[in-house]
Formats: structure tokens, C-alpha cells, sequence
């Protein structure tokens, strides 16, 4: 059985363009696809905060360190500048290689620049207090 896992994502980015008549995919500043371990043409499944759309689309890259995250084509639809995005790479993987799997989580500021790089830990179940 192989198990659909979360192997990267970038967290709360805010989207600077949506380009309804451009051929389709998500513009994403170089510097994020390589902190997240992202490939360009890479299918993602994005969720917006600001509306619960979620939909898959590929990447293409952004200029380095310019912020860059672009809505384009049907999926400029889903999002307008200043949305919060959630942008996830996800893999089919073993048991075995779900169980060793380190996501690694992009924490970004308002203005798409990355602040925090960490991996994923467990933490078991939340205690209530």
C-alpha cells in the first residue's frame, strides 16, 4: 500500500497576481521553490485561507527573492492579491518511507520572505488543559 503524505509546503504566502488569461499554473519566487525542495512544472495542491478553495496546479518559477506568488489561469479564479495560500507538494510513498519522511514547512512573512525553515516532528495528541 503506498500512502499519500505532505513532503513540503510553503506556509501562508500571500498571493501578489492573479492573471486569468495566462495558460495556467502558480508563479512562485525561486528562492521558496528551493527552500522547499520544489521542482518548476511540479504539481502542488494549494488551499486559500481566505476562501477554503483548494486545487492543484504546477509551478513555475518566480524571479529569486522577489516575492513573487501568481494566480494564473483557471486557478486566478480561486484567488485575488492578498490571499493567504497554503502551497503543499505531496508524494506517494511505502509505509516505511511515510514513517521516516521529515516535511519540510516555509514559514513566510507579509511580503513572501522566508522567516522560519523547519521540518515537520511529531508531537502525539494535544493535551487539554
Amino acid at each position: 500500500m503506498l500512502r499519500r503524505m505532505c513532503r513540503a509546503k510553503i506556509h501562508r504566502a500571500a498571493v501578489t497576481a492573479s492573471r486569468p488569461d495566462y495558460e495556467g499554473s502558480i508563479e512562485v519566487d525561486e528562492a521558496l521553490i528551493e527552500a522547499a525542495g520544489l521542482l518548476e512544472h511540479e504539481v502542488v495542491l494549494v488551499a486559500n485561507v481566505a476562501n477554503g478553495a483548494r486545487f492543484e496546479t504546477y509551478i513555475i518559477k518566480g524571479e529569486r527573492n522577489s516575492g513573487v506568488i501568481g494566480l494564473n489561469g483557471a486557478a486566478a479564479r480561486l484567488g485575488v492579491p492578498g490571499d493567504k495560500l497554503i502551497i503543499m507538494s505531496v508524494a506517494w510513498m511505502t509505509e516505511a518511507a511515510a514513517r521516516k519522511l521529515k516535511p519540510k514547512f516555509i514559514q513566510v512573512d507579509h511580503q513572501n520572505r522566508i522567516f522560519d525553515v523547519r521540518t515537520a516532528v511529531h508531537r502525539g495528541p494535544l493535551e487539554v488543559r
